[in-house]
């Protein structure tokens, strides 16, 4: 916990807000090194600043998609609107995680089905300190429960949890194999099926907007991340837009990690899911399987509990709100690292 008391020394407290999609660089030497997200013509994520320190949490794989766990503070440097800034906040120490499991209730039964029997195995990623809260959602957010500690009693919530089955996938859906057969998910309650061959009612922006709410008020020493597990078909039928859910998001310091399955997986990269996940510096998964999917909830957890922390203060005055880039850069070549790209200033008072 060495980067909050030192955040906390420094007197910082910030909020967020947003513009959408941030860029994932790839490091690759030698030119690649240099490489921004300005470059790859992707919008960036942004997160708003009211006081003096931008801190920023950086995920870093190598080329087998595995953490990087050995880089020390030298390794990066960070520029801000194109000009390096030395970083007076870096700890590589793990942090408990406070998340949000969003379950996708409008998915294909036999969807319903796999996912369902996966729930218990997010129990496995449960680390010291962490809390987990459930909700599925259709067209409307339902909280199963509010946030657990223990994880037997959180096997116990998730064992309990029954996923409706609402419509019928396309041919060729990676998770089934198939199009999905008339009739309930086995163990679904008859009233809870609403079958249809169209787009189900269901609103994710509504849903993480629920999340992000729920994540604002639990503690700062805590990562605060969204698994959103759905398909990303979107009835468009939301009260709140992508823009308004992302601001929340990133004010609230959540990012989403999603695990985007039937749909999604056809639409890799332009999803919704992939979207929200782009946005917040979370990632993005595409489960094949029962099996692969119960293994993604320990990742997502070790992944979101091992990144970097960056700060840096830099030095602007501005009197209006301000757009300003971040450009995150690893010395070592080959590696591909996952951040927030940008940051709006707050006008001084």
């Amino acid at each position: 916990m060495n980067w909050i008391r030192k955040l906390f020394a420094l007197g910082v407290a910030f909020s967020m807000a947003s513009v959408p999609l941030p860029a994932q660089q790839t490091t690759n030497p030698p030119q690649a090194t240099q490489q921004t997200s300005q470059a790859t013509g992707q919008q960036p994520g942004t997160i708003v600043m009211r006081s003096g320190l931008v801190v920023v949490p950086v995920t870093v794989k190598d080329g087998s998609g595995e953490l990087v766990s050995d880089l020390q503070e030298s390794d990066f440097r960070i520029l801000d609107d194109g000009v390096e800034q030395r970083i007076s906040l870096f700890s590589a120490d793990p942090v408990p995680i406070s998340s949000v499991v969003l379950i996708d209730n409008a998915l294909n039964s036999k969807n319903a089905e796999e996912v369902q029997k996966s729930l218990r195995a997010i129990t496995a990623g449960m680390g010291p300190g962490d809390e987990i809260a459930l909700y599925r959602f259709d067209q409307y957010s339902q909280q199963v429960c509010d946030f657990i500690s223990d994880p037997d009693e959180l096997m116990s919530q998730l064992s309990r949890i029954q996923l409706s089955g609402a419509y019928v996938a396309p041919a060729g859906d990676p998770m089934t194999g198939g199009p999905d057969p008339p009739g309930p998910a086995p163990g679904a309650p008859a009233v809870n099926i609403r079958r249809t061959t169209g787009v189900p009612e269901k609103s994710i922006n509504d849903a993480l907007y629920s999340a992000a709410e729920l994540l604002r008020t639990r503690a700062r020493d805590h990562r605060k991340i969204v698994y959103l597990i759905s398909d990303g078909v979107d009835s468009k039928h939301s009260t709140y837009d992508f823009k308004d859910t992302v601001k929340l998001l990133i004010s609230s310091e959540t990012a989403v990690y999603g695990i985007g399955i039937g749909e999604a997986f056809f639409k890799r990269g332009i999803n919704v899911v992939a979207r929200f996940s782009h946005a917040t510096g979370g990632d993005v998964f595409y489960p094949g399987g029962r099996g692969t999917l119960e293994a993604l909830y320990s990742r997502i957890a070790e992944q979101a509990r091992n990144q970097y922390t960056i700060g840096y203060a830099p030095p602007h005055d501005d009197r209006i709100v301000t757009y300003h880039s971040i450009e995150v850069r690893i010395r070592r070549p080959g590696l591909k690292l996952i951040a927030r790209d940008g940051y709006y200033s707050a006008p001084r008072a």
